[in-house]
């Protein structure tokens, strides 16, 4: 079976509802909504692995009880093998404020400052699809595009958060995504383009998504219309169902479809990830 290979974070989410986000030295009250397993690397493997492929994660998490929580998850989820532990630092939490379905995140990074750059190249090797973002140190994602780009890996990266780095890795990049922020950021389609970036994937929720190749008009794809309870992995599960269809040999065109459809899925339930995410889910939403 091809694999994917995920290179990323790993987050225990701590998520409350709140009516707003606080001004600066006011309290508000909110709604413990739960613990749930985060980390864009984490959420876009479970992604993967759920939409179907083979996946491996390279991703650090601490010697703590939050560690046991995401390896349990990433497992029972189907990914590959095992969490690297480090005693060097707790593994990393993100906080986030759920709004009316929408969310804010801050995330403490924690053991995801850990990843090296020998831990990319060691789990990229062999892989079909090498997925990143960049939540993790940059040199070890840099480290892994270019490892999974000489080894005829499809690579893909989430510039998540958006750095100007990313300019600098692009010529390792088959599929550059980004939502419509992360490519304002970075100067725009264009300027992305003429930086060397190939194929770019431009998500705008609601309103879909764009593909963008160089010298191309624009290919527009539909959002599935849903009613939102949050949208806190959405993207992410979008990014692992892409690699996952990718990796199973589908064009782009037709991965973006069950890309956009996974993340639907996503966002209809709480927290990052769902178990109601499969295959057969991501079927009969298509073609519903």
């Amino acid at each position: 079976m091809p694999v994917v290979t995920v290179v990323g974070s790993a987050n225990l989410d701590l998520v409350v509802e709140v009516a707003r986000l606080p001004a600066v030295g006011e309290t508000l009250l909110g709604r413990a909504v739960g613990r749930f397993p985060g980390g864009k690397g984490l959420n876009q493997a479970v992604a993967a692995a759920r939409s179907g492929a083979t996946t491996r994660l390279c991703a650090v998490v601490g010697e703590d009880e939050a560690g046991d929580v995401l390896q349990r998850a990433a497992r029972d989820a189907g990914v590959v093998g095992d969490l690297r532990r480090t005693p060097a630092a707790p593994t990393g939490v993100a906080h986030v404020f759920a709004i009316g379905g929408d969310n804010s995140i801050v995330v403490a990074a924690g053991a995801n400052g850990e990843l090296r750059t020998e831990d990319a190249v060691r789990e990229v090797a062999g892989a079909a699809v090498v997925l990143a973002q960049l939540e993790v140190p940059l040199d070890a994602v840099a480290a892994a595009l270019a490892a999974g780009r000489a080894g005829g890996s499809v690579t893909l990266l989430n510039a998540a958060p958006a750095a100007d780095d990313v300019l600098g890795m692009l010529a390792d990049v088959d599929v550059l995504i980004v939502n419509e922020t992360e490519c304002a950021e970075l100067g725009g389609v264009e300027r992305l383009h003429v930086a060397g970036a190939r194929t770019i994937v431009r998500t705008a929720g609601g309103d879909g998504v764009a593909l963008h190749r160089a010298g191309e008009r624009p290919l527009h794809v539909p959002a599935f219309r849903i009613d939102p309870v949050d949208t806190t992995g959405a993207g992410d599960a979008f990014c692992g169902a892409l690699a996952a269809a990718l990796a199973g040999g589908a064009a782009i065109e037709d991965a973006l479809v069950r890309a956009s459809a996974a993340g639907a899925i996503v966002a209809r339930h709480l927290g990052a990830t769902t178990a109601e995410l499969t295959p057969a889910a991501i079927d009969a939403l298509i073609a519903r």
